[in-house]
């Protein structure tokens, strides 16, 4: 079935959308908006504009739409398009939460139209190399994963600085981050979670955030994001009993870390350091510790508008399954609680 979009609000990653996905060959059909100015800018790619999604949704021609407008509005826009019989891409975070996401997948459901989530950063080629060091056992028994994004830009822009629109980190890369993490290792279960959301720069909306998740397969995770952190720290590093690798950016350059066989051979013994003596903390010597290039991974953007168009033809499985969604905001609002507490979760018990 080929994929004819209508785009609902024109702005930043609306326009994304419909510069990017004519090339997994999507038919951007129809775009609304209620700026004047951004529809006068989709006119010039000749495409048809409204001002209002109800004129879109009467679009006979449009039979998927996607929801690029802020994110409060998305359980609306959601219910009105499901009611029209469009099936439906909400841009992340699907839902403010996971009542409005069970509304709005009750409501495409009796609708019988498709609804699923852009969860794009799952195409990320820096986490997809983490991923595979996982899924291989590349650094044997993995123990701690962090993921971290740090910005020196400072302020965020637009509606992202107001709590009514729904604005802030978390809900803006938060999602991703978690998603990313939970996407990573599916089967494990979440038994904590520890989180500390912080207002640095912006008076509203969250822009610090650092979360502890304690996993049952031993692994304890670490995201941390700040829009306002000036040396950035590697976008990656995982530890396990077997090495450590180091993602440092989303240009991907990094290394996988294993130790040497001199290392292995030293003597135990004191060594005088700047900070005194230590056995331990000693700075390793030429060769104990062996470089290695980062694991080679292909991805796609593109699948995720393949994948739908498959979907819908009965011939595969979503790639991003709502369950997945509902839990990772299940976690967003652990994380809440455990900023608001200071004191950590216990999530399985929640896991409703």
């Amino acid at each position: 079935m080929k994929i004819k979009l209508g785009i609902i609000g024109f702005g930043g990653m609306g326009k994304w959308h419909a510069e990017n996905a004519p090339r997994a060959g999507v038919e951007i059909t129809a775009v609304c908006d209620v700026d004047e100015q951004k529809r006068r800018e989709a006119i010039g790619s000749g495409i048809r504009t409204y001002q209002s999604a109800e004129e879109l949704l009467a679009d006979y021609e449009v039979n998927t739409v996607i929801l690029t407008v802020p994110n409060f509005l998305h359980k609306e826009m959601c219910l009105k398009a499901a009611k029209a019989k469009k099936n439906v891409i909400a841009e992340k975070p699907a839902a403010m939460s996971v009542k409005e996401l069970d509304e709005m997948e009750e409501a495409c459901k009796k609708a019988g139209v498709f609804f699923t989530v852009h969860q794009n950063r799952r195409w990320d080629k820096d986490m997809l190399i983490v991923k595979k060091a996982f899924d291989e056992q590349l650094l044997g028994n993995i123990f701690t994963i962090e993921s971290k994004l740090h910005s020196g830009n400072g302020y965020m822009h637009e509606w992202h600085i107001y709590k009514k629109f729904g604005g802030g980190m978390l809900y803006d890369w938060g999602v991703h981050l978690i998603d990313q993490i939970l996407f990573m290792m599916p089967e494990a279960k979440i038994k904590s979670v520890y989180a500390d959301i912080k207002n640095i720069l912006h008076e509203e909306v969250d822009d610090y955030f650092k979360i502890l998740l304690k996993m049952d397969n031993g692994i304890t995770v670490h995201i941390e994001l700040s829009t306002y952190i000036l040396e950035y720290q590697p976008r990656w590093l995982a530890a396990g009993d077997k090495g450590t690798l180091i993602v440092k950016d989303f240009g991907c350059e990094g290394s996988l870390l294993k130790t040497g066989k001199l290392l292995k051979r030293l003597p135990p013994r004191i060594t005088e350091t700047k900070a005194g003596p230590t056995r331990q903390f000693a700075p390793v010597p030429p060769g104990g510790i062996e470089r290695k290039m980062l694991p080679k991974v292909e991805t796609n953007w593109s699948d995720f508008y393949h994948n739908i168009a498959e979907v819908l033809d009965g011939k595969a499985e979503p790639l991003i399954k709502i369950t997945e969604v509902r839990r990772v905001l299940l976690v967003m609002e652990a994380i809440w609680k455990s900023s608001e507490s200071g004191e950590a979760i216990k999530f399985e018990e929640m896991n409703r």
